[in-house]
């Protein structure tokens, strides 16, 4: 848990993302969910209202082999014998086939961030104290060989809240350039161009960034995680406000990369997940809506409640 008088005095040189007072939680100093706070029964009736045709969109992508990979990351699945299992029943002689998956969970592809993903290194990195993480919680307090004991993904609820679209691809006429940052001022021009208004933004939705980079996902695999298109702090810090639950995009890590400032790594991270615990959907697939012209829906996503894991793969999915 976050320190009881939030002493913030061992940090020389706060974070830009992050300032002097970013823990505890408005949720108070034991949270796990963040956010997440924000959804329930109101936030359900609230997304069925937007549902119009009762399609369902698919926001992810599959998994395989072919998929884009962080540098060290793997995806191998492997099928044991041929069958696996079996025959059983002396006349019904009944097989099965079982697989072996080997991969990241939590990080691969299609993947929502837990709250215990990222953190900041305060002080001396071989003391766990000095490593923070969402509620200013120590990595002493969270980690251990077996998963993580606090705000892992089991403490996510199932997201099932109105999404909201905004598409830079759209608005700009072309597929973004690895490096390119979004800033708050090309996010009030997406609401404008598609018809919205900025109070369209309730506190729990779920907010969604169309960069292009998406489109990239099968066909420049090998350097998918090279650079990308994404959100700068100044976006970052525009969102906030408005308390999603969740942001989510069709690049890799939601913050464009590489970053802007190189002294400044991954601030979007730092200010959604550890300032105001708000979740990150990363490499999602985004192209439909856009072409659909659906800029408002049912975003609904579960992820796997595995004890311990930094994040959930899955498929999220939009109704229409």
């Amino acid at each position: 848990m976050a320190s009881e008088d939030n002493d913030h005095a061992g940090d020389p040189d706060p974070s830009p993302a992050l300032g002097w007072d970013w823990y505890p939680s408005r949720w108070g100093s034991d949270d796990q969910r963040g956010n997440a706070n924000l959804l329930g029964p109101a936030k359900v009736k609230q997304a069925l209202e937007l549902v119009e045709t009762a399609e369902i969109v698919r926001l992810g992508h599959e998994y395989d082999a072919r998929i884009p990979l962080s540098p060290g990351r793997i995806f191998g699945l492997r099928m044991p014998g041929g069958p696996t299992g079996g025959p059983e029943g002396r006349r019904s002689r009944t097989v099965w086939n079982d697989e072996f998956l080997t991969t990241e969970i939590g990080q691969i592809g299609t993947h929502m961030d837990a709250l215990g993903h990222l953190g900041r290194q305060i002080g001396d990195k071989s003391d766990h104290g000095n490593i923070r993480f969402y509620n200013g919680t120590p990595l002493s307090d969270i980690w251990s060989p077996y998963g993580l004991t606090r705000l892992g993904i089991e403490n996510a609820p199932i997201f099932f809240t109105p999404g909201i679209l905004l598409d830079v691809q759209g608005l700009k006429g072309r597929v973004l350039d690895p490096g390119e940052e979004i800033k708050a001022a090309d996010l009030r021009a997406c609401l404008q161009a598609q018809g919205l208004a900025e109070d369209v933004f309730t506190p729990g939705d779920a907010v969604l960034i169309r960069t292009g980079h998406g489109s990239r996902f099968r066909t420049e695999a090998a350097t998918f995680y090279d650079g990308a298109p994404g959100l700068g702090l100044d976006a970052a810090e525009w969102l906030a406000p408005k308390e999603p639950a969740v942001v989510g995009a069709d690049n890799f890590a939601v913050d464009v990369y590489p970053p802007i400032d190189p002294d400044v790594f991954h601030p979007v991270h730092q200010h959604l997940i550890m300032k105001h615990g708000i979740y990150l959907h990363e490499g999602m697939k985004l192209d439909t809506l856009a072409e659909r012209g659906r800029w408002r829906f049912a975003y609904v996503f579960a992820p796997l409640p595995i004890v311990g894991a930094t994040g959930s793969p899955g498929a999220p999915f939009a109704l229409l």
